[in-house]
This record gives C-alpha cells, sequence and structure tokens, in this order.
C-alpha cells in the first residue's frame, strides 16, 4: 500500500514538474510570439491551438524519447552531472529573452492549421522548452507523463495567447515570469546534483 501511494506520488511529480517548469519557461518564448504572431494573421483560434498541440505532441515526443535513451545509455554518475548542469545553464539560458519571429516562409500562404503546425514544430527545434523535455524524460521515469506534461505547459501558455492576442503580452510581467522559470531550473538542477527529490506531494 505504501509503495503503491509513493509510485503515484512520484508519477504526479512528474507531470506536475514537467507541466509547470515547460509552461514558466514558454512564457516569452519565441514560439509563444509565433502564437501571437499566427493568431494576429489568421483569426482562427481553434485551428492554431489544435496546430500548436499536434504540433507539440510530435516534438516534445521525440525529445522525451531522446531523453529517455540517453538515460539508458549513460551511467546514473554520469546522466547526475549532465542533467544538473544542463538544468542549471537551462536556468541561465530563461533569462534571455527571445524575439519575435514569423516563422518559415514557406507557411506564410498556408491555412491557419497547417501554418502553425510546420512554424511550430520547426521553431520548437533546438528551442530550451524542447531541450527541457529532453532532461526531464532523463530525470524521470514515466516518458508519457513528461510528454503529457510538457505539452499541457505548452498549452496552458500559447492558448491563451491565441485567444488574448497582443493583450497579454503587455500584461504579463515577462521579467518576472523569466526569472522564476529561471530560479525553477536552478533548483531542480541543484536537486539532481545533490540527489534530491522535490516531496511536492509529500512522503
Amino acid at each position: 500500500m505504501v509503495f503503491a501511494r509513493s509510485r503515484q506520488m512520484a508519477l504526479m511529480e512528474s507531470l506536475l514538474v514537467s507541466t509547470g517548469i515547460v509552461a514558466l519557461a514558454e512564457i516569452g518564448d519565441k514560439t509563444q510570439l509565433l502564437a501571437l504572431i499566427l493568431a494576429a494573421r489568421y483569426r482562427k483560434p481553434v485551428a492554431i491551438a489544435f496546430g500548436i498541440l499536434l504540433a507539440t505532441l510530435v516534438n516534445h515526443g521525440l525529445a522525451a524519447w531522446l531523453g529517455a535513451l540517453a538515460a539508458s545509455w549513460l551511467g546514473p554518475d554520469a546522466l547526475r552531472w549532465i542533467l544538473g548542469v544542463g538544468f542549471i545553464a537551462m536556468a541561465g539560458w530563461c533569462l534571455v529573452p527571445d524575439k519575435a519571429g514569423e516563422g518559415p516562409s514557406a507557411t506564410r500562404k498556408a491555412g491557419a492549421f497547417l501554418a502553425t503546425l510546420v512554424s511550430f514544430f520547426l521553431v520548437e527545434i533546438g528551442d530550451k522548452t524542447q531541450i527541457a523535455t529532453v532532461a526531464l524524460a532523463a530525470r524521470f521515469d514515466n516518458l508519457w507523463l513528461v510528454i503529457a506534461g510538457t505539452t499541457l505547459g505548452m498549452m496552458l501558455v500559447n492558448v491563451p495567447a491565441v485567444l488574448c492576442g497582443e493583450g497579454i503580452a503587455r500584461v504579463a510581467p515577462l521579467k518576472l515570469i523569466r526569472t522564476l522559470a529561471a530560479a525553477l531550473f536552478a533548483v531542480l538542477g541543484i536537486m539532481t546534483l545533490l540527489r534530491l527529490d522535490f516531496g511536492l506531494l509529500g512522503s
């Protein structure tokens, strides 16, 4: 019974941490700025939201698979140091603001769904949220919950951006959000290096 509860808590931890970290990292990120541009251009929020969802699932699915594969190849000590240093590096990256971009020029004449799908998938390659997904999948045991969490984090940030347009960019204190995201990554990195668990859900 105690083992079952511990297992459930570990699963919830992987989902909640993945969701929270990616959601904070995505605020002010270039993919959120891309969502604002697509929303202003096409004015089709449902098609854009579904494009973001599918692009994120595919992109983060591949990233999480890569992270899990790396975890199976590396020894626990090497993995701990790589992840710990990587999370701390991500903290620094979060403090650097992204610039808006319009995505691949080939999608400019496409429909809202296709333009969003292709643009988001390509722009997300090498982005900090994708790299965070690789690291989270290597850090936690459940691949599917990491994918679900990082995708949910992306949707929690980007769907309001699509629905509210540029108003959200004016209201959100992006500097504060970037600082919070950096702090979360730094804490995760330090805890990984010190072999500590989050204990978010109790013992």
